[in-house]
């Protein structure tokens, strides 16, 4: 345990170096060069001399929220196909494999259209198709040059290549050798501007193995799919970004054209770079490739409100695994000043052996093996969730541990939280906020992301004097404004009964 006396003395060194990281954080928000292309694309750029490295993020302001109803994965499955190359990357001869390709979607598109017949499906005319078609998968191999695009950044030096598919957004990223930007700006706006959709049956499937894995046969995957579809019953935030089943399985070529096009917007993409550059040849460099990308003039897609929720919502899962738990409230996302106090409030109640819900229901009531709090779930383009997830310690049940949560954030409404604990909460966010500053690929990422979503990099810069205003007072607030019955989704997963009398003799 500390003494008042050394519990003192780390509270102000923290306080010394936050102050430091606050004005680091200030000082390399003046040094971020914000500029915008003729077509609207916006480019962060910030010089750093620390090695001979620079890491470049691309975003786009397209997630699953944007898909269309019915094509639900659409955005991510759309991520897997621009790894596989252009007209001029992964291909031996793009002229013979381009008719390939054209007879591998008409036939796929046959194959669909048949198997969607169901109970009058022609089951002799789907296994013709389906031979066809990997006769047609198998000559394809003969063109097509596998990662081509992860041979070339790798080969030049390149770390950390990959991509992501969010509800807001999708990002591509890596770092390299300084001197390599070209080639960057090369590839991306190739596969940006002139994709080739290879392998597209292959990679469906592929996609429908992550599915099954990560969701269907997966407990957590299976609780958190549930917990969104109930606590989200209009807006597309409750629609699972790999997508629903129903859609993945049919999922075809012109669905995954049309969300590329929503990626080419220059208006609604990012691109940052960070590391050891010259700005004026930098942004001239990407002018050069990315420049060539029309503006868009088609109107952005209209997302529906999910409606506030005026009553507690409850869902099961059945499975065959240990007991655990999701329990969630809507609330504002940011940059509102209720977002700020969830941050701290989340710090409160969950990070580290200290936080008021580990120590007590982990370490002292021994109820719960684990338990942690997400403020900003699952994204941060439309309002989100306050979230709690746990896991009972046997034999307590899924019952008593929610019993000891809701005390616990009951206890939050009606008594201010102590001066140590806020100062302790924010002093732990300073030092996360600080951590991020020394890396490049991170800082890419934050002025990247609070671009795109927020209109402004500088939310990041501002967070701190942000965090600082928050009161024992504003906790107590929010927590009796959104922290309620009425706005609580509640999933729980339960092990599921064998009730066959069989099974139990075998098992003894």
């Amino acid at each position: 345990m500390l003494t008042q006396n050394r519990f003192c003395l780390l509270m102000t060194l923290l306080i010394i170096v936050c102050c430091t990281s606050l004005a680091q954080a200030i000082d390399l928000e003046k040094k971020v060069i914000k500029t915008k292309l003729a077509n609207g694309l916006t480019i962060l750029m910030l010089d750093r001399k620390f090695s001979p490295t620079v890491s470049l993020y691309i975003r786009h302001r397209v997630g699953a929220v944007d898909e269309v109803k019915g094509q639900s994965g659409a955005a991510h499955f759309l991520e897997h196909l621009m790894f596989k190359g252009t007209p001029t990357i992964g291909t031996k001869n793009y002229a013979s494999e381009k008719k390939l390709l054209l007879q591998i979607e008409q036939i796929g598109r046959m194959l669909d259209n048949e198997r969607m017949k169901q109970e009058k499906t022609d089951q002799k005319l789907v296994e013709k198709l389906t031979m066809r078609l990997k006769q047609l998968q198998s000559e394809h191999r003969r063109y097509y040059i596998p990662n081509e695009i992860d041979r070339l950044y790798t080969e030049n030096g390149g770390l950390g290549m990959n991509a992501s598919t969010g509800q807001d957004v999708t990002t591509y990223f890596v770092s390299l050798p300084a001197n390599k930007i070209e080639l960057w700006a090369r590839i991306e706006a190739d596969r940006l501007l002139h994709p080739v959709f290879r392998e597209f049956y292959t990679e469906r499937d592929v996609i429908m193995e992550e599915r099954r894995q990560s969701i269907e046969t997966n407990p957590d995957g299976k609780l958190y799919e549930a917990f969104m579809k109930t606590a989200y019953a209009v807006h597309p935030y409750g629609v699972p970004i790999i997508g629903l089943p129903q859609d993945l399985t049919y999922l075809n070529q012109p669905a995954i054209r049309h969300m590329h096009q929503k990626y080419l917007s220059p208006e609604n993409m990012i691109i940052a770079v960070v590391g050891d550059i010259h700005t004026q040849k930098t942004f001239k460099m990407i002018d050069q490739y990315f420049g060539r990308i029309p503006k868009s003039h088609s109107q952005p897609t209209a997302i529906p409100a999910e409606p506030p929720q005026t009553q507690e919502r409850k869902v099961e899962v059945l499975f065959d695994a240990n007991p655990s738990m999701i329990i969630g409230y809507h609330k504002p996302t940011a940059p509102a000043a209720e977002d700020y106090v969830f941050d701290v409030l989340e710090t409160i109640l969950s990070k580290g052996r200290t936080s008021r819900l580990y120590s007590k229901l982990v370490l002292q009531m021994q109820i719960a093996d684990s338990i942690s709090v997400h403020n900003g779930m699952p994204a941060t383009r439309y309002p989100n969730l306050f979230a709690i997830s746990a896991r009972p310690r046997h034999p307590h049940t899924n019952d008593e541990l929610q019993t000891a949560i809701f005390q616990e954030l009951e206890n939050i409404k009606h008594d201010p939280v102590s001066d140590r604990e806020l100062i302790q909460a924010k002093n732990q966010l300073k030092m996360d906020y600080m951590k991020s500053l020394d890396s490049n690929s991170e800082l890419a990422s934050i002025l990247s992301y609070y671009e795109l979503l927020l209109g402004d990099y500088r939310y990041f810069s501002n967070y701190i004097s942000q965090i600082e205003k928050v009161t024992a007072v504003d906790i107590q607030a929010a927590a009796a404004k959104y922290l309620v019955a009425e706005n609580r989704t509640i999933a729980v997963l339960n092990k599921k009964i064998n009730n066959n009398p069989s099974a139990g003799k075998n098992e003894k």
